[in-house]
């Protein structure tokens, strides 16, 4: 999903850095005010964990894209929205620094899409189907496959209104590709969720999410 350097336009860049540096200063304002002082190095953890799986990626469209797991629906069934922004942030900002995955002039359009759009589609499928009687399981599967796709969308846009590749192209790509990804990032999240809501420092929030 990461965007390298060089390729979007300066409005879309501009644009994505100044959503970007909003939306994570609420979500430090957020954190510091709701945020238990013990989570910290839980998120630490989960950060690692993303960032190991976000290595794993391949090329689209000619290097204009990268397709692989995202993550963020996990960590905000497990952290809710505001600390995910936080850490998926954490994840995106060191592959882009030092090992150049994405890039600098990029980097806030990235943090857009994979910090803040994805864990936000996985919240708000939480919210949507939290209180049914879908299972915890399915729940977090349909939120990760969600939050994959839209955020494969938004770059599609990003890219063609940036005149990289034609909308069309980009998005029968991207979707197409991140679709089946999804799949993947779904079946993950389903697989991890249960072990953590084991734990009794997620409990809470598990229970918040079944109730």
């Amino acid at each position: 999903m990461h965007i390298p350097d060089g390729i979007l336009s300066p409005t879309i860049l501009a644009a994505g850095a100044v959503v970007s540096v909003a939306v994570l200063a609420k979500s430090v304002q957020e954190s510091k005010n709701n945020l238990e002082q013990t989570a910290v190095p839980i998120m630490g953890v989960m950060a690692a964990f993303i960032f190991a799986a976000q290595m794993v990626n391949f090329p689209l469209l000619g290097a204009a894209a990268s397709g692989h797991l995202i993550g963020g629906a996990l960590a905000a069934y497990l952290f809710g929205f505001w600390p995910t922004t936080l850490i998926m942030t954490t994840v995106v900002t060191i592959q882009a620094i030092v090992f150049q995955d994405g890039g600098i002039s990029v980097l806030g359009v990235n943090i857009l899409n994979m910090a803040i759009l994805a864990p936000l589609a996985a919240t708000l499928v939480y919210k949507l189907l939290g209180k049914s009687k879908i299972p915890v399981s399915a729940l977090v599967f349909i939120a990760g496959w969600v939050s994959v796709v839209v955020t494969s969308i938004v770059a599609a846009l990003q890219l063609g209104a940036s005149d990289v590749v034609s909308y069309q192209l980009a998005l029968k790509t991207l979707i197409l590709w991140h679709a089946i990804i999804g799949i993947g990032e779904g079946l993950i999240t389903a697989a991890v969720v249960p072990f953590a809501r084991r734990s009794s420092f997620f409990l809470r929030r598990g229970e918040e999410h079944s109730s």
